[in-house]
C-alpha cells in the first residue's frame, strides 16, 4: 500500500508537470528515481501510463485516467494528513510560496523570519517570480502578489500596507533633463522601464487624474525585468524610473533620489498571500495564515 502510494505521487507530479526533470526538482529526488517509480507503476499496472521521448512526455488514455481520480484522492489525502496533524498540534514540513520580486515587505526578511520563529519545525521554500504562474499546477501552497493580479477564485488576505507607485529620478538627471509636470511629459525623457521577460511588452506606467486612471507608453531607454537594476541606473542619474515607494524609500531619504508627479500616483490596495479554496487547509498553511492575521499593518505606505 506505501509504494502504491509513493507511485501515485510520483505519477502525479510527472503528469502534472508533464516533465521526469521537473517532477524530480519538485519531489526532492533525481530523475532516475522518478523513471524506476513509474516504471515500477506501470508493472504493477500491467499498462503504459505515459508516452515519452527524449523531448515530450505525455499520458496514455490509461494515464489520463488514472489522473483525473489520483490527483483529487491524494490532494484529499494530504489534506486529511494535515488535519490529523493539526489536532496534534504539531505544523512541521514544507511550506512552498510563490512570492513577486516587489512584494518588499514579505521578502525582505522580518516578517517571514518572526513566522520561522513561531514555528521551528517548518521549512519554507520560496520561489520569486513575476511571470504569470499557476501555484495549484506547480505544486505551491501560496503565492504573494498584488490584489489586482489575483484571480477571483482564490483566498487572500493582507501582507503589506496600502502601496504607492511612485516615479523617482536623481536630483543630477532632473538637473539636467528638467523636471516633467505631466505623465505625458515622460515621453520626452529617457526612462529605464520593466517588463517580465524578452518576450512582452514593456509595463505601461499607470497614473490617476481627476479620478480617472490613464495610462502612458514611455519607450524606455533600459528595460529589464530586474528592479535592483532598475534602481541602480536611476540613483546614478541615467533616467526616470517607477516603481513600488518601498523599493525607493532608502534612496529617497538618502536625496539619491527625488518622487515627481506625486499628485499623479494616489496609493491602492496592497500584496497580498493568496491560496485556492479548499475543504482542509493544510496545517503549515493554517500556520501562515493565522501568523499574518495576527499581524497589523499601517493603513498608507
Amino acid at each position: 500500500m506505501a509504494e502504491d502510494l509513493e507511485g501515485l505521487s510520483v505519477f502525479v507530479a510527472v503528469a502534472e508537470t508533464l516533465s521526469f526533470t521537473r517532477a524530480a526538482e519538485r519531489l526532492g529526488v533525481t530523475r532516475s528515481s522518478v523513471s524506476q517509480t513509474i516504471r515500477r507503476l506501470e508493472e504493477r499496472t500491467g499498462t503504459a501510463l505515459l508516452h515519452r521521448t527524449t523531448r515530450t512526455v505525455r499520458l496514455t488514455e490509461a494515464g489520463k485516467y488514472l489522473f483525473d481520480i489520483a490527483q483529487s484522492k491524494l490532494s484529499d489525502l494530504r489534506s486529511a494528513f494535515a488535519v490529523v496533524s493539526e489536532m496534534a498540534g504539531r505544523p512541521t514540513g514544507r511550506l512552498r510560496l510563490a512570492v513577486s520580486s516587489i512584494a518588499e515587505t514579505f521578502i525582505e526578511g522580518e516578517l517571514l523570519a518572526g513566522f520561522l520563529a513561531s514555528h521551528p519545525d517548518i521549512l519554507v521554500d520560496i520561489l520569486i517570480t513575476d511571470a504569470e504562474f499557476d501555484i495549484v499546477a506547480e505544486g505551491y501552497d501560496a503565492g504573494v502578489r498584488l490584489t489586482e493580479a489575483i484571480e477571483r477564485d482564490m483566498i487572500a488576505i493582507p501582507v503589506s500596507a496600502e502601496q504607492r507607485q511612485i516615479i523617482v529620478a536623481s536630483p543630477t538627471y532632473l538637473a539636467r533633463a528638467g523636471e516633467p509636470q505631466h505623465p505625458n511629459d515622460l515621453t520626452q525623457h529617457q526612462c529605464i522601464g520593466w517588463r517580465p521577460s524578452p518576450d512582452v511588452a514593456p509595463y505601461r506606467w499607470e497614473f490617476t487624474e481627476n479620478g480617472r486612471d490613464i495610462d502612458v507608453a514611455v519607450n524606455p531607454r533600459v528595460t529589464t525585468n530586474d528592479m535592483g537594476v532598475m534602481l541602480r541606473l536611476a540613483r546614478a542619474g541615467a533616467g526616470i524610473t517607477c516603481g513600488m515607494a518601498e523599493t525607493f524609500a532608502a534612496s529617497i531619504a538618502a536625496n539619491e533620489l527625488k518622487q515627481i508627479l506625486a499628485d499623479f500616483c494616489p496609493p491602492f490596495a496592497g500584496f497580498q498571500l493568496y491560496y485556492p479554496s479548499r475543504r482542509n487547509m493544510s496545517v503549515n498553511l493554517r500556520a501562515l495564515v493565522d501568523y499574518l492575521k495576527g499581524t497589523s499593518f499601517p493603513k498608507t505606505s
